[in-house]
């Protein structure tokens, strides 16, 4: 059964999927001119000016959910891994994957907007790949398939991410803390469970909330402290930079002929962290209260920069700065090693190359820094996993009639993802990553040929937010002039604004030409 999970894992995340996210990124670069670029400082600023009402959060808070799980132990050890089987021209690949990523991740965020409905129990946003793979084509002859199409991939994010991928985030946790300050796994398993009851208990508000104190934090803290070891080895900085472009085209000496190394390793761990098409991003993406969905989508292709070229890039100047690492041939520790650094034979692949880039800056630092940057990447991780669970169970949930039994399915979701962090926590995770795995990465298939079918509606909107900020308004959405069919929450929403005469005039005629290459599309 073993051999049997790791094969079909094997398939999943075989390189076919990494053709896939690259050329999904390259596609929606295109198709959108390039709005990683042009639009960044809308990214910005609607970090910034978002608000949260009472049925949505901040975007800023939705962004905190959404960098809550991309921002993982993949991002030290992730990194420390890449560099090792692909050398560190590995880093530059990340951070291509990341540019043509955050286009991706527009699309599925906006069309998570789009499609986005209240909770009849709640009145919270709910939204997700999930919604608009149904919704999109509800009118259609196609509904049948994109219920069924919507319900599987429902299933696979449930199963991934309520109880998997949590068992195993917090083996990481409890192994880390004990590893640096020998405290029992009992002991963190029982400070998580409670800590996580406590979050996950208040609903999105609470979790929102939680994420906006401790991810930033968390982000900055790390990102400053790299900053620190970079600068303490300052002479190095030119050649740091200049290592990884040279390596990353085969141009460095030390790892000639490593280019398709550095290519592979840089563009799975890039896809792997940054989540970009995976479907994650969209859960948190639909929460946000907006006046346009397009305004989301910016703050979630931000995201990708963040987890990437911020905290991916950090752990990787902690490492190359300070020459704290290996590189090994045929992508593999078995392999022989091409290059040795500064570092002991005796430190694994992994968090150790960070570990012992922070002692070059103050003996003993490394293995308590990294053991809490750990300890809270993966905790915000297993928060996020939570709720990315309960949107896609309340999805396969909206069948049942009865408020009640609604309520207790998803308590029963709560006390499964808390049991799973506590057995995650004091045993060995075994095949639990494999199976995890296969739940993400079967998401992330379904998903990006979803949204490469579906991205008509997004791209409109993209155009639409352009031409209503062109003619000097606050861009507001009305899905019904653009042809987007089934955008319920949106219609009813403007039929509320005209009511209350807070319909913002004069409004942009939403049926002239738009100046994208994607004028005229529509989800009809």
């Amino acid at each position: 059964m073993t051999d049997f999970i790791n094969g079909l894992n094997d398939i999943i995340w075989s390189n076919w999927l990494v053709y896939l996210c690259l050329g999904a990124g390259a596609y929606f670069t295109l198709v959108t001119l390039f709005m990683q670029v042009r639009c960044l400082p809308d990214m910005v600023k609607q970090i910034s000016v978002g608000e949260s009402s009472e049925h949505g959060i901040s975007s800023f808070q939705s962004l905190m959910i959404s960098l809550a799980g991309r921002v993982g132990v993949g991002n030290i050890a992730g990194v420390a891994t890449a560099i090792a089987f692909g050398g560190p021209g590995a880093v530059f690949w990340m951070w291509v994957t990341a540019f043509l990523g955050s286009a991706t991740s527009f699309i599925e965020c906006c069309l998570s907007q789009i499609y986005k409905e209240q909770d009849r129990d709640t009145g919270e946003y709910r939204g997700g790949p999930a919604y608009y793979i149904e919704k999109s084509l509800r009118h259609t002859k196609a509904r049948p398939f994109a219920l069924g199409y919507a319900i599987v991939f429902a299933v696979c994010m449930v199963l991934a991410t309520s109880y998997f991928l949590p068992g195993v985030q917090a083996n990481g946790v409890a192994a880390s803390v004990e590893n640096a300050w020998n405290v029992p796994t009992g002991v963190s398993a029982l400070v998580m469970a409670v800590l996580l009851g406590l979050i996950i208990i208040g609903g999105i508000k609470r979790i929102a909330t939680f994420a906006a104190l401790v991810v930033p934090v968390m982000a900055v803290i790390y990102i400053v402290i790299a900053i620190v070891v970079l600068f303490t080895h300052a002479s190095q900085i030119p050649e740091v930079f200049g290592m990884i472009f040279r390596a990353a085209f085969d141009k460095e000496a030390a790892f000639s002929g490593m280019l398709g190394a550095a290519i592979a390793w840089g563009v799975k761990r890039g896809i792997y962290s940054n989540e970009a098409g995976q479907g994650t991003g969209p859960q948190s993406a639909a929460a946000a209260e907006v006046s346009h969905p397009a305004k989301q989508g910016f703050v979630q292709a931000f995201a990708v920069y963040v987890d990437t070229l911020l905290v991916c890039s950090a752990t990787a100047f902690i490492i190359i700065s300070t020459d704290m690492f290996r590189v090994y041939e045929g992508q593999s520790a078995d392999g022989a090693v091409i290059y040795s650094g500064s570092i002991s034979d005796a430190v694994e692949v992994g968090p150790g190359f960070v570990q012992e880039g922070l002692n070059t800056f103050s003996t003993g630092l490394g293995p308590s820094f990294v053991a809490v940057a750990i300890a809270f990447f993966a905790f915000t991780t297993i928060v996020a996993y939570y709720y990315m669970a309960e949107v896609n169970f309340t999805y396969l949930n909206r069948w049942i009639e009865n408020e009640t039994a609604r309520r207790v399915i998803i308590w029963i979701l709560r006390i499964l993802i808390i049991v799973s962090v506590c057995i995650g926590a004091t045993t060995t995770p075994g095949t639990a990553w494999a199976l995890g795995d296969i739940g993400v990465g079967a998401t992330a298939w379904l998903n990006i040929v979803a949204i490469l079918a579906l991205q008509g509606p997004a791209l409109q909107c993209l155009w639409d937010y352009r031409r209503q900020k062109k003619a000097g308004i606050d861009p507001q959405f009305d899905p019904e002039a653009l042809g987007i069919r089934n955008a319920d929450f949106w219609v009813e929403r403007k039929n509320t604004m005209l009511i209350d005469g807070s319909w913002p005039t004069p409004n942009p005629d939403p049926t002239a030409p738009a100046t994208g290459p994607a004028a005229g599309r529509s989800n009809r």
